[in-house]
């Protein structure tokens, strides 16, 4: 199977009504939604869930208070300040280092498994999804990302499907990374904003250091079109291909109103045109991508 991850060097580019667009323009493809921070694929293609799997992310400490002496020994080794004047664990503050276990004189600490959100496999209108929700205050996005691609390709295999549409999250962290790891192409959503062009350039180095091939569009080009041309011109000199340009729109908006993707909508006079510029950005990212 072939995989694409659609990412952005900054959030509100326009990522996920792209690859929203996508999933429904694919004619056998699994979706994966691995924005776990900020998850909105579903609020477009509302999926029914046929399975929920409990997520755990970093371990915590559990004090057995048969057996603690109130040392305090584990309150002064704790660089986190995770240990409280009564000896008690702050769920919040703990990082699951285990060092007050380590250092624990009577046994009385271990480290046990914390749910840190929940991963789903549903079934949408365009074919099977996975996606997940990371509770609050959770850090292991990036692992929470892997889960879910994972299961992404269990769907891909059990449905024998040749892709998987993979929506990203924004920036260039751990969570980016987790999500493009692997993958056969990324393509990169802009907008010819001051931040938009800095973040393009950050998210495609990091593409690039992974030697991961990588495709451009442009969305609301029209807003700045001289920023535009420094981003063609950029990508040119990169030898990176500009698959398409999206001018400013509602369109989009009123779509996802409504739980539909551009490609469903119909109330804009606009949208037909507006989705014949999508569908010929896919049929280029295809190109690339086969």
């Amino acid at each position: 199977m072939k995989q694409l991850t659609i990412i952005s060097g900054k959030g509100g580019t326009g990522k996920t009504t792209i690859a929203a667009a996508f999933a429904s323009l694919a004619e056998n493809a699994v979706i994966a939604d691995c924005d776990v921070d900020a998850a909105d694929m579903h609020l477009i293609l509302n999926p029914e869930i046929i399975e929920t799997i409990d997520f755990y992310g970093l371990k915590e400490a559990y004090i057995d208070d048969s057996l603690c002496i109130q040392c305090g020994l584990c309150k002064e080794a704790c660089r986190f300040d995770a240990i409280t004047d009564n000896i008690k664990v702050d769920s919040f503050e703990c990082e699951g280092c285990g060092v007050c276990a380590h250092i624990c004189p009577e046994g009385a600490i271990t480290l046990v498994e914390r749910k840190a959100g929940e991963a789903y496999l549903s079934e949408t209108r365009f074919g099977p999804m996975a996606h997940a929700k990371l509770s609050v205050g959770e850090e292991a996005s990036g692992k929470l990302v892997a889960f879910v691609r994972e299961k992404a390709r269990d769907l891909a295999d059990r449905y024998d499907k040749e892709l998987i549409i993979i929506d990203g999250p924004p920036g260039t962290g751990c969570s980016v990374i987790a999500s493009i790891t692997g993958v056969d192409m990324v393509a990169v959503v802009t907008e010819p904003s001051v931040s938009g062009i800095h973040d393009l350039e950050r998210v495609l180095s990091v593409a690039g250091h992974f030697n991961i091939p990588a495709v451009v569009c442009i969305n609301r080009y029209d807003i700045n079109e001289e920023n535009t041309r420094f981003i063609e011109d950029y990508c040119r000199d990169n030898g990176i291909d500009v698959v398409g340009k999206l001018p400013f729109s509602r369109i989009p908006t009123e779509a996802m109103i409504l739980e539909k993707t551009v490609m469903e909508y119909s109330g804009n006079e606009l949208s037909g045109e507006f989705s014949e510029k999508l569908k010929d950005m896919w049929e280029k990212v295809m190109r690339s991508l086969n």
